[in-house]
């Protein structure tokens, strides 16, 4: 399947603070897209259990993690908050079968992103600093020590020289989950 003109499909990498709704407004596009085989949520692997809440991804440990590193399993692989996450490598094919393919990345790992995946968007889903806190709070996941040093970390421009656009998800879900769907129609156009 290649998009018209013969083009490769769009990577599409999801960044953003915690707390913002990523899952949420991925999972928001994945549901109206349903049975559409031209978009593709890609499920993570992550070292950590499969039940561990959050997104859906595959959960494994750190052993099998570097194996499946070192046999070629992931297109894009990097590692924050002291786990390990991978793309697998499928996700590439998809992409040059003319797909788009959606991906929970990381603003740390963007310039691996681009070189992998020559047609890249990176989408920043973010919030007030109000909503975030409350999102963080009902986690229940870290302390008010941790959510404060999460709201006062200001990552640099990750996405300086890429495709970049915000969504802001402080609101209702479905504004920002339409606004979502609109860029993945945007980039398998072209």
């Amino acid at each position: 399947m290649r998009a018209a003109g013969g083009q490769a499909g769009t990577a599409v990498v999801v960044v953003g603070p915690s707390g913002a709704g990523k899952d949420s407004v991925m999972g928001y596009a994945a549901r109206h897209f349903s049975g559409d085989a031209r978009f593709v949520f890609a499920r993570r692997v992550i070292t950590r259990p499969s039940d561990a809440g959050g997104e859906a991804h595959v959960g494994v440990d750190a052993a099998t993690f570097a194996r499946m590193q070192d046999e070629g399993g992931f297109c894009v692989s990097w590692e924050a908050h002291g786990l390990s996450y991978g793309v697998p490598v499928e996700m590439k094919a998809l992409v040059g079968e003319g797909r788009v393919v959606v991906v929970n990345g990381s603003r740390q790992a963007l310039s691996v992103f681009a070189a992998v995946f020559p047609r890249l968007k990176v989408v920043t889903v973010t919030a007030s600093a109000e909503v975030l806190a409350q999102r963080l709070r009902g986690r229940g996941r870290e302390s008010g020590a941790d959510i404060a040093g999460r709201l006062e970390r200001r990552p640099g421009d990750c996405a300086a020289g890429l495709d970049h656009v915000i969504i802001d998800n402080s609101g209702p879900l479905d504004v920002a989950g339409q606004s979502f769907v609109g860029i993945l129609v945007q980039s398998l156009e072209g």
